[in-house]
């Protein structure tokens, strides 16, 4: 674990310290990120030092299985974690709350492909897209030939796998197949151009006619599902729309918090004339409703994620997460506008942190998983139909990011 050789930042942790997380690992995480945020923005991808110190707090290993060194961790301590580190970086945090997710997927695999990932460090950095994209997988002697164009993915350039859904052909019904594949087996195309999200380099993963073995494969339905019959932990017996939204949720949170404090610090400040920006009417209003959303959302996401940790995964559960984590998000991004919109002129500046976290933070808003249409059906036909089963559907990463 690498030492907490750059300053952490000046805020806290603001909760309890996540069990599955070194508080000082966590907080060198978080103030490295911060530190290389600016050009990892303008490079599309993070530094190697914040790559590194990420590795250092743990976060591939969190919802790896013990057998193989990991800490079959818990939804709540993620999502701490990963608002920690968005204090900083919003990308870093997205970056690591998807390794530690695909970490939870790989679980699912038969176990040579786990030996063949995990044998050597639990460590390894997962990416993956579980949208079939335009891809298919045929069936063939020992394995399958895959080939297709999946995008986004997150992360990729920093990958050590990288898992793959297709429909599968000439092996029975078609369904959809979650594969494995080492990173160095795929092309990354350079189109991730995004106005938020930047550094998480969320690039177009190409593949040609390749050969994948049979052990590499797992049934997308039972990762969805949550049905892992190797595994009794938690994490790897939860449905996919129990936490998958509140982990992409978490790295709003952190840079929402972030956006408020630097807000706060401009806006307490006298300038040339006598009265503070604070001071002035509407400005306290402003700053209290912003600060109402963005500790409502947090408590939102925090109860979720305590369910998600401890209930029983039915409909009505789910249906509940999903909407808390679709309308915590919403909050945090009006907060955030809210107080971008009466930040001053400096707010535009093309190196302004609080501009590059209101990208973020409106970015993560627009997801397919937290836009709240959806999650507000769902919630709706678990109310309306108690019976209805909502726990399968499409996972964290299936749908379009933007």
């Amino acid at each position: 674990m690498p030492a907490p050789t750059v300053p952490p930042p000046a805020a806290e942790l603001r909760a309890p310290d996540p069990a599955g997380f070194a508080r000082q690992a966590l907080l060198h995480a978080a103030a490295v990120a911060g530190r290389d945020a600016p050009e990892a923005d303008r490079a599309r991808r993070l530094s190697a030092a914040t790559v590194a110190a990420l590795d250092g707090a743990g976060f591939a290993r969190h919802f790896v299985p013990r057998r193989w060194g990991g800490r079959e961790g818990t939804f709540s301590d993620v999502v701490t974690a990963a608002a920690a580190v968005a204090e900083g970086c919003t990308s870093a945090a997205w970056c690591a709350a998807l390794w530690a997710a695909h970490g939870r997927f790989a679980s699912f695999l038969p176990g040579a492909a786990q030996e063949e990932i995990w044998a050597s460090s639990p460590d390894t950095r997962i990416a993956a897209a579980l949208a079939p994209a335009v891809s298919r997988a045929r069936a063939v002697e020992g394995g399958w030939d895959l080939e297709g164009d999946w995008a986004p993915v997150s992360g990729i350039r920093h990958a050590d796998w990288v898992l793959l859904a297709a429909p599968t052909h000439g092996a029975g019904p078609s369904r959809t197949v979650l594969f494995a594949v080492p990173a160095a087996s795929v092309t990354v195309r350079d189109t991730w151009n995004s106005t938020g999200l930047r550094g998480t380099g969320s690039h177009t993963v190409t593949v040609r006619d390749l050969f994948v073995p049979e052990h590499r494969a797992v049934g997308l339905d039972l990762v969805l599902a949550g049905e892992d019959p190797a595994s009794r932990a938690r994490c790897h017996t939860a449905p996919a729309h129990l936490a998958g939204g509140l982990m992409f949720a978490a790295p709003a949170l952190g840079a929402a918090r972030a956006v408020r404090d630097s807000w706060t610090a401009w806006a307490a400040r006298r300038g040339a004339g006598a009265l503070r920006p604070l001071d002035q009417p509407g400005m306290p209003e402003r700053l209290s409703r912003a600060s109402v959303d963005i500790d409502s959302a947090e408590l939102l996401l925090r109860q979720a994620a305590g369910r998600a940790d401890t209930e029983d995964p039915d409909a009505a559960l789910v249906a509940a997460n999903r909407r808390d984590a679709a309308f915590g998000a919403d909050r945090l991004s009006d907060a955030v506008d809210r107080l971008f919109r009466a930040g001053g002129a400096h707010v535009g500046d093309a190196d302004s942190a609080l501009q590059r976290r209101w990208r973020d933070v409106l970015t993560i808003a627009s997801h397919a998983v937290l836009r709240p249409e959806p999650a507000a059906a769902a919630y709706a036909r678990s109310v309306g139909d108690p019976g209805a089963d909502d726990t399968a559907g499409a996972p964290e990463t299936a749908r379009a990011r933007r």
